[in-house]
């Protein structure tokens, strides 16, 4: 039997690496979840190395954690490293959205109230995953108008580190309505209103992170 190529390999690990990032990112999985190398080469067919590979870079982003023993598991966040992250998303989601106001033309704002809806949809659905990965999108779509990729990066980690903490707590809260932030950070979009941008971004931020901590 031929080894795999190196080209086979990191497409692999670049395709399993993509995966759990999302799959965390979203919430996919619960906070503090052991993994195995093994069994994620076994859940998606293949072979270690690549396996390795994407687990050694998700754990340099924060999206998993190795302890000394070299279990790896989900973020489980402390309250105060829920509030330092928080603490993250108040400075720079205002400052990108602000960077991102001048772009905002009227077909993103309409995506953005499509998201929205879909935010909505999963609210009322009960679908803790769903509310995660649609919420993140709405922001996600508008900081790209920003053209500042090198904040989105970082914001991103932070994004990463609180998806399996955030899946968890909107389960547990059991909302019955979407974020009502969300339909003033549109309303300040289409008025073109910076101050109120910023105002209804870092809201939203800040208490739906409250919950978490407390």
């Amino acid at each position: 039997m031929n080894a795999p190529r190196p080209s086979d390999q990191a497409a692999a690990h670049e395709r399993l690496y993509r995966t759990l990032r999302t799959q965390v990112m979203h919430g996919e999985l619960a906070p503090g979840q052991a993994l195995t190398l093994r069994g994620l080469g076994k859940q998606y067919g293949v072979s270690m190395t690549p396996v390795r590979e994407a687990v050694r870079r998700l754990v340099a982003e924060g999206a998993l954690t190795m302890s000394s023993s070299g279990r790896v598991s989900t973020p489980a966040l402390t309250p105060d490293r829920i509030e330092e992250l928080a603490s993250i998303r108040a400075l720079l989601e205002p400052e990108l959205a602000s960077r991102a106001l001048p772009r905002a033309h009227f077909a993103l704002i309409d995506r953005l109230a499509a998201i929205n809806t879909a935010n909505a949809e999963a609210v009322a659905k009960g679908d803790a995953v769903a509310y995660v990965r649609t919420n993140l999108e709405f922001h996600r779509t508008l900081y790209l108008r920003a053209q500042s990729p090198a904040m989105l990066a970082i914001l991103e980690t932070v994004w990463l580190q609180l998806g399996p903490t955030m899946r968890a707590l909107y389960a547990r809260l059991r909302r019955n309505e979407p974020p009502q932030h969300h339909r003033l950070i549109l309303a300040a979009l289409r008025a073109g209103d910076e101050a109120g941008l910023r105002l209804a971004v870092r809201t939203d931020v800040t208490q739906g992170l409250r919950h978490l901590a407390s």
